[in-house]
């Protein structure tokens, strides 16, 4: 993910900022506690695409 794409990219919910997990492939809204998926290289900025974090699931 560019880096400097992520900078302008905020949560459609909060307009919080998002964090990039490398590992699964999603932005992070840590105060959501929701997970965008990045489908092909385009992130699926929609809450219906989202998935809700569970409390146990430490956000980075």
């Amino acid at each position: 993910m560019d880096a400097k794409f992520l900078e302008i990219l905020v949560c459609p919910l909060c307009k919080g900022p998002l964090v990039f997990d490398k590992s699964k492939d999603e932005l992070i809204c840590k105060g959501d506690r929701l997970a965008f998926p990045i489908k092909d290289g385009i992130p699926m900025m929609l809450e219906s695409e989202a998935r809700e974090l569970p409390p146990e699931e430490e956000v980075k």
